[in-house]
């Protein structure tokens, strides 16, 4: 084991630390390169005794629907809340929170395939298509020259061959793809996706990041002020920071907004051990323990680190075209919902701190809980002393608040809202991922098939109480409700442990509105064919 320098004061705490590690069957290497990523050895032992014992799956009650656990607001209604919101932002710190650190492999996955599968001398690529049954394929071929990208591709693809336009039909497409996905030319399966070319224009093309930034302009700024905060990986922020020099100027000025652009990376503490199928830790060829990304919940600690007043949150990949005045009403007015919502938890917390508060009030508290918040206290709530109550009553008010937008389920993968009912008996309502639900279960999965709504990514988060200071929001995570994947590496099959999902376990315990919104706010980018779809096509 090689040399750790630590002060007299610190030897001790090592000495004991490196004693567990090896009561948990780990080396002085592993010691050593357990702390040098960072991974707390206690984090360590919880997740093998969760590879051990598994994840009890989620209790559904029922799907939430409009009118239980769903709020539906008419058009005029939405206006209202959205001209709320800009009545009241004045005062306020505005942020828009960006997860994009994902690459766009998946983005790109058939047609990766089709070029490791296919043979452009033994088959066309109709026949190709006919026997695999390869449908987007298909349609990627018939819509292609409408993607934005295209054309600076297909000027690619002339300035190496100078003769391609002679070339068969099927010798076209297949050197576009392969142009578009080769590491000496585009590599776009290997970029992320918020440096992809999404939109075109006129005279120019645009990326997502250049989407988000319109985005702040018009409905995540307060007195002309934006902040914009993308998770990205380390290797990848110089490309997003080349893109951002280049269009900042221009939006700043289209949208007359200034815009604080800043970054995170996923920490690498949060990051989880790797087991063989029989869950021992996975050791890699060096012998080394394999640490894997903990997935999106990992996050929780980069939006803990942020400071705002309101924290709105979306996907990389779900932009459309900008000025797009539809957008921004739907976004304001969730924010809207949200602010007055605060407003009135505020008003009953300072009323509880006063110590002035009537039977009668409390009584009102607990309706509005009810009405407002559907959140019921517990059937013996009436039996307790007036002081129980005020605590009870404040332990429930004193959190974090989001507001979720919330479609209409078209057949989208992903989660959805559902009653839950968790260990204590407590019913909530929660975003659920169908790898959360017993599958198995007949009843469960006749309440996941009543889903009428599917979860966007689309909220709006509030993460400071009533005296203005922030929560810490790992307060407020199920941390039984994360999740085990198996996964290969290099050819071997591992399971991986996955955090509670950022808008689902980790935000278990926060106080939860659901808003039904448009089908039209939902436009995410999943495969290269969705650039396709209308709302991104000019």
């Amino acid at each position: 084991m090689s040399e750790i320098t630590v002060s007299g004061f610190e030897r001790s705490k090592l000495i004991n630390e490196l004693k567990r590690v090896k009561s948990m069957g780990f080396s002085d290497q592993d010691f050593e390169q357990i702390n040098e990523h960072g991974v707390l050895l206690e984090d360590i032992k919880k997740q093998l005794a969760i590879f051990k014992r598994g994840i009890a799956k989620m209790e559904l009650i029922e799907a939430a629907t409009v009118g239980n656990g769903i709020l539906k607001l008419t058009h005029e209604e939405f206006v209202e809340k959205a001209v709320f919101f800009d009545e009241h932002k004045t005062n306020l710190k505005l942020l828009k929170f960006v997860p994009a650190s994902g690459a766009a492999s998946r983005m790109f996955k058939f047609l990766t395939t089709f070029m490791n599968e296919y043979d452009i001398d033994k088959e066309s690529i109709n026949a190709y298509i006919n026997r695999k049954k390869n449908t987007k394929l298909r349609v990627f071929i018939v819509g292609m020259e409408k993607l934005p990208f295209f054309e600076i591709i297909y000027k690619k693809l002339k300035e190496e061959h100078p003769d391609f336009d002679s070339f068969s039909r099927d010798y076209k497409n297949y050197y576009f793809i392969k142009f578009m996905l080769d590491a000496r030319y585009f590599d776009f399966a290997s970029k992320p996706k918020g440096i992809l070319p999404f939109h075109k224009y006129a005279t120019t093309i645009a990326t997502p990041i250049e989407e988000h930034l319109y985005e702040c302009g018009y409905y995540s700024s307060s007195n002309n002020q934006s902040y914009l905060h993308f998770t990205v990986s380390e290797e990848h922020q110089e490309h997003f920071e080349q893109i951002i020099d280049r269009v900042k100027d221009k939006v700043e000025i289209e949208t007359q907004t200034s815009i604080n652009v800043t970054y995170s990376y996923q920490d690498k503490k949060t990051d989880t051990i790797a087991v063989t199928m029989n869950n021992k830790p996975f050791r890699k060829e060096n012998g080394e323990l394999l640490f894997r990304p903990g997935g999106h919940g990992a996050l929780l600690e980069n939006l803990n680190q942020l400071d705002a007043d309101i924290i709105f949150i979306k996907n990389i990949d779900n932009v459309i075209l900008h000025n797009n005045d539809t957008i921004a009403l739907y976004k304001k007015a969730l924010a809207g919902i949200l602010l007055e919502l605060q407003q009135e938890i505020f008003a009953c917390l300072n009323l509880i701190d006063s110590f002035t508060a009537t039977d009668h009030q409390i009584e009102e508290i607990k309706v509005f809980l009810k009405e407002k918040i559907n959140i019921e206290v517990k059937a013996d709530f009436d039996l307790y002393t007036f002081e129980n109550k005020i605590k009870v009553l404040k332990s429930i008010l004193n959190r974090p608040i989001r507001i979720c937008g919330m479609v209409k389920n078209e057949g989208e993968p992903g989660g959805g809202p559902f009653w839950v009912k968790n260990g204590h008996k407590e019913i909530s309502l929660q975003i659920v991922e169908s790898s959360q639900v017993d599958l198995s279960n007949k009843k469960q999965v006749n309440i996941m098939k009543h889903a009428t709504h599917f979860n966007p990514v689309d909220l709006v988060c509030a993460t400071k109480n009533y005296k203005n200071e922030k929560f810490d929001l790992h307060q407020f995570v199920d941390q039984d409700s994360g999740f085990i994947v198996e996964k290969n590496y290099l050819g071997k099959d591992i399971k991986s442990y996955e955090l509670p999902g950022l808008w689902n376990g980790a935000m278990a315990n926060w106080l939860t509105v659901f808003a039904e919104v448009p089908l039209v706010t939902f436009n995410p980018v999943k495969n290269v064919n969705d650039l396709l779809k209308e709302a991104h096509q000019s």
